[in-house]
């Protein structure tokens, strides 16, 4: 198999395209227009905090398993950490209750039945919401699916948030109800909880470049395509910064940038094409304190938290840095952001402090806020029904990115199941 693969895009959907595709037969080049690869889920050295740190949080569950082939083919699995148990501690501010909610191993949920490991004060007919939000069809709204009861607000609420980066109110309940296929559905071996053990690039891109270096991939950072040239259905030419690369009819193009972009690229070359144009944004706050405070129970097995009744929905803590997210951020968009970290942190000492050995601060030493403004698609029916397939009408360029079709909210697992979707697309590589 002779010529080029294209892959336009180092994110995630793109890295996992490019180590799909190596040792096919075709040289590869990955252009990233930035300096560095990784896209929304990277690390960096942060002048403000004086120390590493990821752009982002991102939870992990067994059930990734296009994320964990990556990992397991770029030598990384053991970078990540975890409870090694499906455990998730919870807090709610708003009630001043705490639960560990502790999955049963197996598909049989027996955890429903013990009060100790469930979500309090929940009733088993709301259980009723998975089911519903799993047979969802494509105009419901998660808020359409879910039972009054503490299940919903104390945890398919917060879950919906986090997993669609959209309010539970105009969420689409058919793609929470494919995570929840594909995790809760599944018992607890598919739930368990995965993160960074050091930083997101130390997990995700690093190891993947180190592998793609080994089987000579060509990574050309700051590479920018800013046109495609097409005719007769191919794509004939890359416009750069630097001039034209041309495409042989031996060559093929993944575009895996994000939506806006492939729009742009695109919609004078596709007649008919549509991809999301609405946008969810995610916050996410760096602490870094004097020194790392030793967490209690629960909390020091797994390293993270649940938030209910608060404005973030997560709090990590990895040595010295207390880290929360807020997902779809877009509502506090216009607030101060000083005042809306100093009402996170209140909240942070809130959950913490009880679990951990010394009390935090009244104020942080160190904070930063890292902002993505265009972090997802609004996960809206809507928004769900423009997202478009892997294959398109250049019958030498497959699509990927977790904007597109992928049956999977904008998460990690769905940026990198996009990406090997891709290659099999151009017939490069057969599912296995």
């Amino acid at each position: 198999m002779a010529g080029t693969l294209h892959i336009i895009g180092g994110g995630m959907a793109g890295l996992a395209a490019a180590v799909e595709a190596a040792g096919c037969g075709k040289h590869i080049i990955l252009h990233e227009a930035g300096r560095a690869c990784g896209g929304r889920a990277r690390s960096y050295e942060d002048r403000q905090l004086g120390c590493r740190i990821d752009n982002g949080n991102h939870l992990l569950l067994s059930a990734n398993k296009t994320v964990f082939r990556y990992l397991a083919m770029t030598g990384a699995t053991d970078t990540l950490t975890g409870p090694g148990a499906p455990l998730f501690p919870f807090v709610d501010l708003k009630e001043e209750a705490r639960w560990t909610l502790d999955l049963s191993r197996g598909k049989v949920p027996w955890w429903v039945f013990q009060p100790h490991k469930r979500v309090p004060d929940m009733r088993l007919v709301e259980l009723r919401s998975l089911q519903k939000l799993m047979a969802a069809t494509g105009d419901q709204t998660v808020a359409d699916c879910l039972l009054p009861g503490a299940f919903s607000r104390r945890l398919l609420e917060p879950f919906a948030i986090s997993a669609l980066n959209t309010s539970y109110e105009t969420g689409s309940a058919a793609l929470l109800g494919a995570v929840v296929r594909e995790s809760l559905s599944q018992g607890g071996n598919a739930c368990l909880p995965w993160y960074a053990k050091d930083g997101l690039s130390e997990s995700l891109v690093d190891p993947a470049l180190a592998h793609l270096a080994i089987m000579q991939v060509e990574v050309r950072t700051q590479s920018r395509i800013t046109a495609l040239d097409c005719e007769r259905g191919r794509v004939t030419a890359l416009q750069t910064s630097e001039g034209t690369l041309p495409i042989t009819a031996e060559d093929a193009v993944i575009l895996a940038v994000p939506a806006p972009v492939a729009s742009s690229l695109l919609a004078d070359r596709l007649p008919g094409f549509s991809a999301p144009d609405e946008f969810e944004s995610i916050l996410n706050l760096h602490f870094r304190l004097d020194q790392a405070p030793q967490p209690l129970g629960t909390f020091a097995q797994s390293g993270f938290m649940g938030l209910v009744g608060s404005i973030a929905e997560w709090v990590f803590l990895r040595n010295d840095i207390l880290s929360v997210t807020v997902s779809a951020a877009n509502r506090f968009a216009t607030q101060d952001q000083d005042t809306l970290a100093s009402t996170i942190w209140h909240d942070v000492r809130r959950a913490c402090d009880p679990v951990l050995k010394t009390a935090l601060p009244a104020t942080p030493p160190h904070q930063r806020i890292v902002w993505e403004k265009r972090a997802t698609f609004a996960a809206t029916p809507a928004q769900n029904r423009l997202r478009p397939g892997p294959a398109t009408a250049l019958v030498n360029l497959a699509l990927a990115g977790d904007w597109t079709a992928t049956g999977l909210p904008a998460t990690l697992e769905g940026a990198m199941r996009s990406g090997v979707q891709a290659v099999y697309t151009l017939g490069l590589r057969r599912p296995s």
